[in-house]
């Protein structure tokens, strides 16, 4: 059985996309998933399943939709690949709450002039865009390449639930 992580996006940031998080856990156990575990209500999930990474996602979006009447969109990331993420982070000496990680469905694109960028510094990872916010992410005007169908989260939050994670395994 594997351990998953799902980072759900636009959920429950500045009143939208409302969604408790006993209920994510309950759709969560419907679907057939097992050690069901939310954190903060931002939309991160932690659980087991015999499915695949892409099923357990095509699975939790389709539930989304029937709840919410809209897509949401889910990062899933095994328990390795976001220890990887942690520890290829390109600027350890920032605070975990000013380093959020885009994650993303396939490979960051850095081609383009960043949009927004003032003292932000910005470096790619396999399937993800790290971002050092020196001045606070709240007050950052940035617009990463990625971000209308990724979702970010900082690195206090990855660290606490890989933590999590672990403890299923």
């Amino acid at each position: 059985m594997g351990i998953y992580i799902a980072f759900l996006r636009s959920v429950n940031v500045g009143g939208t996309g409302k969604l408790p998080m006993s209920d994510l856990a309950r759709m969560c156990r419907d679907i057939g998933f097992h050690d069901v575990q939310t954190y903060i209500a931002s939309g991160n999930v932690i659980f087991a399943t015999e499915m695949t990474p892409e099923g357990a996602r095509v699975s939790l979006e389709a539930r989304l939709y029937e709840y919410c009447g809209k897509s949401i969109r889910v990062h899933i990331r095994t328990p390795e690949e976001l220890s990887q993420i942690i520890a290829n982070n390109p600027f350890p000496d920032a605070a975990g709450n000013q380093l959020g990680v885009l994650l993303l469905d396939g490979a960051p694109d850095l081609s383009a002039p960043l949009v927004g960028q003032k003292d932000e510094q910005v470096a790619a990872g396999s399937r993800e865009l790290y971002a050092h916010y020196p001045s606070g992410m709240g007050r950052s005007k940035l617009v990463l390449p990625g971000s209308t169908t990724g979702t970010t989260r900082n690195m206090n939050t990855l660290t606490k639930v890989l933590n999590l994670a672990c403890k299923l395994a």
